[in-house]
């Protein structure tokens, strides 16, 4: 059994009151979430028509996104969201699983009472969105608390270099969520993982984030060898 998620054709416009953050959401959002998938052009002059904004602030937006890897601004060329191939997706999985490893060891030590009662108020929260079968939901929380253990860590150049490293795996993360089964299984993973920060057992915590990790980046590497496999039957 698949999750599907709900099509959309094209992106909704939004209020004047903050453009830029607003445009930066909606994007970022359209492309975690496969909306927008990797390859593709984006067309500043027709996102602008579907939001209902300037330039400017689609320009602006365009440059947050670059600095976050979701999107390449190519010279003369426009942005595109970039693809990855199977090759660096595993040796980006391989570098972000030993940087939450870390994250973890150190956010057991050094984690803030208010930090793990955020933890455990974030793993609540995502359980429901799963429990209703809202994906977008889901992966919010899913993310938000992947974050707050880097930033347990206490360790602004870890946190840093996992930010800048994550924003590349963000859609195919999202992505790993498709298959129920898989998703299910990811939830119960996520359970422990809660529960091993809250003991603090940073060793725990450690072999746990590489797992899970680890076990994302099969079920991302296999979606793509079966969609490199249909790309080239079809030609």
């Amino acid at each position: 059994m698949s999750v599907k998620l709900g099509s959309i054709s094209k992106v909704n416009p939004i209020k004047r009151e903050g453009l830029h953050q607003a445009v930066v959401i909606r994007l970022r959002d359209a492309i975690v979430e496969g909306r927008i998938s990797p390859g593709s052009r984006l067309s500043e002059r027709m996102l602008c028509e579907q939001m209902g904004v300037s330039r400017t602030p689609m320009r602006e937006a365009f440059k947050v996104l670059a600095g976050e890897n979701l999107i390449h601004i190519l010279p003369n060329k426009g942005a595109v969201v970039p693809r990855m191939s199977i090759e660096e997706v595993i040796q980006t999985f391989e570098v972000i699983a030993a940087l939450e490893g870390l994250s973890g060891q150190l956010a057991a030590q050094r984690a803030s009472p208010e930090q793990l009662l955020r933890v455990q108020k974030l793993q609540s929260d995502m359980e429901a969105a799963h429990q209703r079968g809202n994906l977008s939901r889901y992966y919010s929380l899913n993310s938000d608390i992947h974050s707050l253990i880097a930033e347990a860590s206490h360790n602004p150049v870890l946190k840093e270099n996992y930010c800048a490293i994550n924003a590349r795996l963000q859609s195919l993360r999202f992505r790993s969520n498709l298959n129920q089964s898989k998703w299910d299984k990811a939830v119960r993973e996520h359970a422990q993982i809660a529960r091993a920060l809250t003991r603090r057992d940073g060793e725990k915590l450690a072999t746990l984030l590489i797992a899970h990790l680890k076990a994302k980046c099969d079920i991302v590497v296999d979606l793509l060898k079966e969609e490199q496999l249909q790309s080239e039957q079809t030609k």
